[in-house]
C-alpha cells in the first residue's frame, strides 16, 4: 500500500517536463494542486477494473490477464514524467491491477458446480451452518462428503438445503444424511436483475434444495482441519443465540439474535418489510453502525478505565492502548457475528481507524475509508458488485468528504455551559444532518438495486439511531460481558425494551403515507454517470469538484427514458405477463411463480404483491389459447395441445408451455418450453413499427464461471453442425451456448 501510494506521488514534479498543450498545462496544474487526494483514486480506479472483469459476456483466457498484468507493471514503471499523463499511466495500471485480481479471484475460489436437478437423493455431510426461517423450518449450510450419482470430483464444494423442521436437535459439525432435490444455483429472475448463481460461485455453494425427508445424525464422523475451527465458532454462536432467545422470545429476542450473532432468519419478512419502508433496515444487520459502537464502546470503555488510574493515565499512552483493546474487541465480535461479508467490511472498516490513533493520525478520514476499500478490493473484487459494499462505502465516503467540509467552518465555543448546549444540539443536528447526506448518497443505489426509495428516512433514523447508540447496542456489550457468568437476562431486557421502541417507530413511519415510493429500473448508464459524479464530488477539493454535478445531472436526465419490455415470458413459458395500456404488467400467475413475479413488478416499479395481478385485458381466451394484438404485433399463448399448425403462420411471435409445432416455419418467432429452460425468462421489446427485440437472461450473463450449469445445459441440447430455432430466429451453436446472441437494436 505504501509502495503504491509512494509511486502515485512521484509521477509528478514541477522540475519535470511538462505538457506544452495549454489545456494539457492547465489541467496538470489543477492536478498538481490536488496532489493531497490523489491517493483517495487509487481504490476508485482498482474497482474500476474489478467492475469491468464482471461486466464481461465471455471468460478473459489466462494469457490476456497475463499480459494486463505484465502491461500493468510496466506502465507504473515506465510512467511518464508529466503530471497529467503520468496519473493517467498510474490509474490506468491500477484498474488492469483490478480486472487482474478480479480473474485471480475467480480462480482461487473455483469449486464444482451442479450442473442438473438431481433428486431425491441421498446427501452425507457437514452441517457448517444453521439458519432458522420464521416462516418454516430451517436451511441448512452442508459441507457434502458424498451425493448420490455424482463422483467425488464433482460433488460441489457447499450446498444449502431447506428442511421443514426446526433443527433443533442439529448443531454446527454434525454429520448428517438426508434425501434432497438439488438443483444447480439459480439464475437471474430477469435480463439484468440480480445474479444468485454468481454470489454462490465465490462463495463456494454448488447446489441449493429441499430435503425431502428430516436429516438423520451420523455418529462418529470426524470433522475435517479447518471446517472444525469454523464448526466451534458456529456452536457458540448457536450456543448465545439460543440463550438470547431464551430470555427474549418472539419478534424481540428474533432481532436481539440478530444483532449480537448475525443471524436473521428468526425475523419475519413483515418486520423485515416495516423496517425497510421506515428506511431503517441497516439496523437489522450488523455493518459499520454495529461495529462502530460496539469497537467505540470498548475503546471508551477501556480508556475511561485507564483514566481511573493517574499512575497510569500520566505515564502511558492509554489511548493508543484502548484502541488496540478496541481491535481485538471487534474482532470478538466479527467472530461472534458470523463473519458474514458485510461484518468483514465493517471490521475491516474500524480497524483501519484504530490502527490510524495508534499511529497518532486522525481516526475518521478519507484517506482511511480509500485504505479500507482498497484492502476489501484486493480480497474480495467481486464486492465491487455486492449492493451492500456499494452502499456503505457510498455513505462513508459522503459523510466523510461533508463532515470534512464542514469542521472548517464549525468551531467550538469558549463558553462552557453554552459550549454543552451547543454540543447537545450538534449531537440531534447531526443526527439529522448524517441521515441526510446518507440517504442522498444511497439513494441513487436504493433505486437501482432495490427500484424504490424512502421518504421518511430522516424521521425513523433520528428516533431509532440514538436507541441503537445509548440503549440496544450497548447492552448487546453488556449482554456478552455478563453472558458467561449467567447474568445475561438484565441487560437483555434492557436491549428488548430499546428494540421494542425501534420496532414501534419503524412501524408508525412505515404505515405513513407515502412512505415508500417505487421507481421502475434504471439503466447502467444512469449508475454509472451519477457514481463518477458522486465520486468526483466528494474527492476533489478545489472548485472544480462543483463539475461533478454534471455527470449526476446526466445520469438523472437519461434514467426516465429506459425502455421497459412488453411481454414477459418466464417458468417453462408457463407464466406470461403482458403490458396494459394503462403500462402496467398482468397476466395468470401460480403460487409457484410469486418469487419471480415479485422480481418483475419490482424491476417495473409496480407495488403490487404478485397475487393481485388479473388477466391481461389485451389477450382474449378460449379455451386455454389466447390471442392478442400488442403495438401492431399478433402473439398467440396457448399450451402446445391447444396450438393450431395454423398458429404459426398467423402469429407474429407464437408462445407455447410445450414443444415448437411441427412445421412451424423456420422465421416465426416461437418461445417454447426449451427456450425457456435454457435462455431464462424472455423479454420481448415492441416497437410502434411492429420492430421486435428479444432479450434473454442467458444473453446479459455471458459464458462465465458461474453461469456454465445453464450453459452446459443449452451445449447438451445443441447438436454441432445443425441451426436451431430459438426465440429469436434462426441461431447456430455458439450462439445457443451461452446463450448471447448477436447485438440488437432498441
Amino acid at each position: 500500500m505504501a509502495l503504491l501510494q509512494n509511486e502515485l506521488a512521484g509521477v509528478a514534479n514541477p522540475r519535470r517536463a511538462a505538457f506544452t498543450i495549454p489545456q494539457a498545462a492547465w489541467l496538470s496544474e489543477q492536478l498538481e494542486a490536488e496532489r493531497a487526494g490523489w491517493f483517495y483514486w487509487l481504490p476508485v480506479a482498482f474497482g474500476t477494473g474489478c467492475a469491468i472483469y464482471f461486466s464481461l459476456l465471455v471468460e478473459p483466457s489466462a494469457e490476456l490477464v497475463g499480459a494486463t498484468a505484465v502491461a500493468a507493471v510496466i506502465l507504473l514503471v515506465m510512467r511518464p514524467r508529466s503530471t497529467l499523463a503520468g496519473c493517467l499511466a498510474v490509474v490506468t495500471a491500477l484498474g488492469a491491477l483490478g480486472f487482474v485480481a478480479a480473474k485471480l479471484r475467480t480462480e482461487w475460489v473455483r469449486a464444482p458446480v451442479l450442473e442438473k436437478r438431481l433428486g431425491p437423493v441421498k446427501v452425507r455431510g457437514f452441517v457448517e451452518l444453521i439458519e432458522p426461517k420464521a416462516d418454516w423450518g430451517a436451511r441448512l449450510t452442508l459441507r457434502p462428503a458424498a451425493i448420490e450419482t455424482l463422483t467425488p470430483d464433482r460433488i460441489p464444494r457447499r450446498i444449502r438445503v431447506r428442511i421443514r423442521d426446526d433443527a433443533t436437535s442439529l448443531s454446527p459439525g454434525d454429520f448428517v444424511e438426508l434425501a434432497a432435490r438439488l438443483s444447480p444455483p439459480p439464475r437471474s429472475a430477469i435480463p439484468g436483475g440480480y445474479d444468485f448463481a454468481r454470489y454462490a460461485w465465490f462463495h463456494g455453494i454448488g447446489a441449493v434444495g429441499y430435503a425431502t425427508a428430516p436429516p438423520v445424525r451420523i455418529e462418529g464422523e470426524q470433522v475435517p482441519g479447518l471446517l472444525h475451527l469454523e464448526n466451534l465458532l458456529a456452536k457458540l454462536r448457536k450456543g448465545i443465540g439460543d440463550r438470547i432467545i431464551a430470555a427474549l422470545p418472539g419478534e424481540t429476542g428474533a432481532i436481539a439474535n440478530a444483532l449480537i450473532t448475525g443471524e436473521r432468519g428468526g425475523i419475519s419478512e413483515q418486520t423485515n418489510d416495516i423496517y425497510r419502508a421506515a428506511g431503517v433496515f441497516h439496523i437489522l444487520s450488523i455493518s459499520g453502525l454495529h461495529m462502530a459502537i460496539m469497537g467505540g464502546a470498548v475503546f471508551f470503555a477501556l480508556r475511561f478505565a485507564l483514566a481511573l488510574w493517574p499512575a497510569i493515565a500520566l505515564s502511558y499512552p492509554i489511548k493508543k492502548w484502548a484502541a488496540a483493546g478496541a481491535i481485538f474487541g471487534a474482532f470478538g465480535y466479527l467472530l461472534i457475528s458470523g463473519m458474514s461479508f458485510a461484518t468483514v467490511r465493517a471490521f475491516l472498516m474500524i480497524t483501519v481507524m484504530f490502527f490510524a490513533i495508534l499511529a497518532d493520525r486522525r481516526a475518521i478520514a478519507l484517506r482511511n475509508v480509500a485504505v479500507a476499500a482498497f484492502l476489501i478490493l484486493i480480497m474480495f473484487p467481486e464486492s465491487v458488485m455486492d449492493a451492500g459494499f456499494q452502499m456503505s462505502f457510498a455513505a462513508v465516503i459522503a459523510l466523510t468528504a461533508s463532515y470534512e467540509t464542514l469542521a472548517r467552518y464549525i468551531r467550538p465555543t469558549g463558553d462552557a455551559a453554552f459550549g454543552r448546549l451547543f454540543r447537545f444540539g450538534l449531537f440531534f443536528a447531526g443526527i439529522v444532518l448524517t441521515t441526510v447526506i446518507a440517504s442522498a448518497a444511497i439513494a441513487p443505489l436504493a433505486i437501482y438495486h432495490f427500484h424504490q426509495n424512502q421518504h421518511y428516512a430522516v424521521l425513523a433514523n433520528l428516533i431509532a439511531v440514538p436507541l441503537c447508540n445509548f440503549l440496544v447496542m450497548p447492552a448487546a456489550l453488556a449482554t456478552l460481558v455478563l453472558m458467561p457468568v449467567g447474568l445475561e437476562a438484565w441487560p437483555l431486557a434492557l436491549m428488548g425494551l430499546g428494540i421494542d421502541l425501534m420496532t414501534a417507530a419503524a412501524d408508525w413511519v412505515a404505515g405513513l403515507n407515502g412512505a415508500v415510493s417505487f421507481i421502475p429500473a434504471v439503466p447502467d448508464m444512469t449508475m454509472m454517470l451519477i457514481a463518477a459524479g458522486g465520486l468526483w464530488l466528494a474527492l476533489m477539493s478545489r472548485r472544480w469538484r462543483l463539475a461533478g454535478w454534471l455527470p449526476v445531472a446526466a445520469g438523472i436526465a437519461v434514467a426516465p427514458f429506459t425502455e421497459r419490455p412488453a411481454i414477459l415470458v418466464g417458468s417453462e413459458a408457463s407464466l406470461v405477463l403482458i403490458r396494459g395500456d394503462d403500462g402496467r404488467l398482468n397476466g395468470t400467475v401460480s403460487a409457484r411463480n410469486d418469487y419471480d413475479v415479485s422480481q418483475w413488478l419490482a424491476r417495473d416499479g409496480d407495488s403490487r404483491p404478485a397475487t393481485e395481478l388479473g388477466p391481461s385485458s389485451i389477450l382474449e381466451c378460449h379455451d386455454e389459447r389466447c390471442v392478442g394484438i400488442i403495438r401492431g404485433t399478433t402473439v398467440i399463448v396457448g399450451p402446445a395441445q391447444k396450438v393450431r399448425p395454423r398458429d404459426c403462420e398467423v402469429a407474429d411471435l407464437l408462445i407455447t408451455s410445450g414443444r415448437r409445432p411441427r412445421g412451424c416455419p423456420r422465421t416465426t418467432r416461437v418461445i417454447d418450453r426449451k427456450a425457456v429452460d435454457r435462455e431464462g425468462t424472455h423479454a420481448i421489446y415492441l416497437g410502434p413499427d411492429g420492430k421486435m427485440n428479444i432479450e434473454t437472461v442467458e444473453q446479459r450473463r455471458g459464458i462465465r464461471p458461474w453461469t456454465m450449469a445453464h450453459n452446459r445445459k443449452s451445449a447438451r441440447r445443441s447438436k454441432p453442425g445443425n441451426s436451431r430455432v430459438g426465440a429469436t430466429g434462426p441461431t447456430n451453436d455458439s450462439q445457443i451456448l451461452g446463450g448471447i446472441a448477436a447485438p440488437r437494436e432498441r
